[in-house]
């Protein structure tokens, strides 16, 4: 990408512009409910986004030829610094900034970025990530997915599974097996794919907390342009990592910056509500959520400072990722002893209806979602504090000889 250009306007002023901006339009969400399979909120963020593009204030890092404002990164900072102080208004979005655009930015080409980079920036256009498959959860270089090049077209066959908001997306990034004569790390190559063509099937995922956002991705035969291949041949072992690290950062650090105990403030209120605030076991509870919050942030500042300094997320994004899970399993069992019964059981008067069972089943989600608990300690222990790594026994057998996943012949 181009480097950043002069800005028009000096940091106070933009400052000044963003907070004008977030307070007239961050004033929260409204739309309609229930809203099972996100769709409501995800028109309410992209209405949100287009406002925010339209107001010269989308894709501050990213050249102005690729629908950016080809700023310097510390106005991003000051933007983060902003909306960390108004209502979550592009939560939804997560997956798109947070993951996708920041790939295409960094690996596409010209010709991607023109073509796909101003629409993802400004809302126009929803992404998601395909790389989980049945047999490649934790273990995703055993992916069986397959690109096989046709002269000008890829045809891809195979399934993912979880894929968030996959059934409103335009378009997807995928990771697939183009060469299983080599180890699973090394045959594997990502792409760009069109969620709307009629060779992609998306099948919804019913979960226990009546939501339905994650699916399941069926390719027959889906036929893509040579030049959306995304990166080198090859190379999408690499490539897959550095998302996971933008995933891991997104879900870890949001999209704002600062200090933020949303989770203690959320549980505070309903102590208070509920008159248990004076209970010394409830305070100390409370405590203890508000300074793993505080260490996540004070971690998060730490990987933003890293990226303004134009470095790409790096192992060190699983420490907020992690702290983030830890977070929810601290919070869950509090948050139903704050309230009582009525976490469990309430009528149809009740304002609050169960908000907080579903937020206790949803936060099992963070131990899982980004990669597992597990695999982050493994990524801290190795790549952060230089511990041994376990035994590889499959580095040097190519794929198509390993039992792994589904493939047992």
């Amino acid at each position: 990408m181009n480097s950043a250009a002069a800005p028009t306007e000096t940091e106070d002023e933009f400052r000044a512009r963003a907070r004008a901006f977030l307070d007239e339009h961050a004033t929260g969400l409204s739309y309609e409910t229930p809203d099972p399979r996100s769709a409501n909120e995800l028109e309410a963020n992209k209405a949100f986004q287009q406002k925010v593009a339209e107001a010269g204030l989308a894709g501050i890092t990213y050249p102005k030829e690729f629908g950016g404002l080809g700023y310097p990164k510390s106005y991003d900072r000051i933007w983060r610094e902003e909306t960390s102080k108004s209502a979550d208004m592009t939560g939804q979005l997560t997956i798109s900034h947070g993951m996708c655009v920041p790939m295409l930015a960094e690996y596409g080409t010209d010709e991607q970025r023109e073509r796909f980079l101003p629409d993802a920036i400004a809302g126009r256009t929803v992404w998601c990530q395909m790389f989980s498959e049945p047999g490649a959860g934790s273990d995703v270089a055993s992916l069986q997915t397959k690109a096989v090049l046709d002269g000008d077209e890829w045809t891809i066959n195979g399934q993912k599974v979880w894929t968030t908001l996959g059934h409103v997306s335009d378009y997807g990034i995928v990771i697939a097996r183009t060469d299983p004569e080599v180890s699973k790390h090394a045959g594997i190559t990502m792409f760009i794919v069109d969620m709307n063509d009629p060779a992609v099937e998306i099948r919804p995922i019913h979960q226990i907390d009546g939501g339905m956002h994650f699916n399941e991705i069926f390719f027959t035969d889906l036929h893509i342009p040579k030049d959306w291949m995304l990166g080198d041949l090859n190379n999408g072992w690499r490539m897959a990592t550095a998302m996971l690290m933008y995933e891991r950062v997104a879900i870890g650090t949001g999209s704002s910056s600062g200090i933020k105990t949303p989770t203690s403030k959320y549980l505070m209120k309903a102590a208070k509500e509920a008159g248990k605030t004076d209970d010394a076991v409830t305070r100390q509870a409370l405590m203890k959520i508000y300074s793993e919050e505080t260490t996540k942030s004070l971690v998060s500042l730490q990987t933003r400072a890293a990226m303004k300094a134009g470095q790409t997320p790096g192992p060190g994004g699983s420490l907020g990722k992690l702290h983030g899970a830890k977070i929810a399993r601290m919070s869950r069992d509090l948050a139903l002893d704050i309230v009582g019964p009525a976490g469990l059981a309430w009528d149809g008067d009740d304002s609050n209806g169960g908000q907080y069972a579903t937020t206790t089943l949803r936060s099992f989600a963070a131990n899982i979602a980004g990669g597992t608990d597990e695999i982050q300690k493994n990524i801290i222990g190795d790549r952060v504090l230089g511990l041994p790594r376990d035994i590889n026994v499959d580095k040097n057998v190519a794929f198509k000889d390993l039992k792994v996943g589904t493939q047992k012949d």
